[in-house]
């Protein structure tokens, strides 16, 4: 495979999206993977700044910008597959990521973002690199919440529940048969 056969490759999967995608608004795809790629590259860069951290003889510091950089480097590589087009594996690992669904990446990258700032919570490089990182598994959370609906549906739905009738909308109960809790006082001994 040539090299122009590879990049052809990797640029054309952004617009391939999965079915199962469509409810979701194209701002949202796109500030995702806006802000996952861009914030990967400022974590990489802040994680330098963390592994600074060793000459001040602070060693947890340095292991969170080791992870700050490892991390960036694993969301660039899901997000943005053509800025590491020379690795091989790249647009495999990022095929399969894909395919994933969203609250599946979400917590994999609030996952990815964590570990720093337990490590090194009093500097500033943490919290903006692995805060982008964890900003973008937000969004992603909040793309795996779907859209919200409309007014009307939502104005109908509780009138509905408030009136005491049926409803078509699904409602959040254990069983069918539930009974109000009333208090009925401290057992007597």
């Amino acid at each position: 495979m040539s090299l122009t056969d590879k990049i052809t490759m990797l640029m054309a999967r952004p617009g391939g999206d999965n079915v199962q995608k469509d409810d979701v608004s194209w701002w949202m795809r796109y500030a995702g993977r806006g802000l996952g790629t861009v914030g990967s590259f400022i974590a990489i860069i802040l994680g330098l700044f963390n592994c600074l951290g060793i000459i001040l003889l602070d060693v947890q510091c340095l292991i969170a910008g080791i992870w700050q950089m490892l991390a960036g480097f694993i969301v660039i590589v899901c997000e943005a597959p053509c800025c590491c087009f020379f690795i091989d594996y790249v647009q495999t690992l990022s095929d399969k990521v894909e395919s994933r669904p969203y609250w599946q990446k979400a917590a994999g990258y609030v996952g990815l973002a964590l570990p720093p700032f337990f490590l090194c919570f009093l500097s500033l490089s943490t919290w903006f690199g692995s805060g982008l990182i964890f900003a973008t598994g937000v969004i992603y959370g909040m793309m795996a919440l779907g859209k919200k609906a409309s007014a009307d549906e939502m104005r109908t739905s509780a009138a509905t529940i408030e009136a005491g009738l049926p409803s078509s909308a699904p409602r959040a109960g254990l069983v069918s048969n539930e009974q109000p809790v009333s208090f009925t006082g401290a057992p007597g001994y």
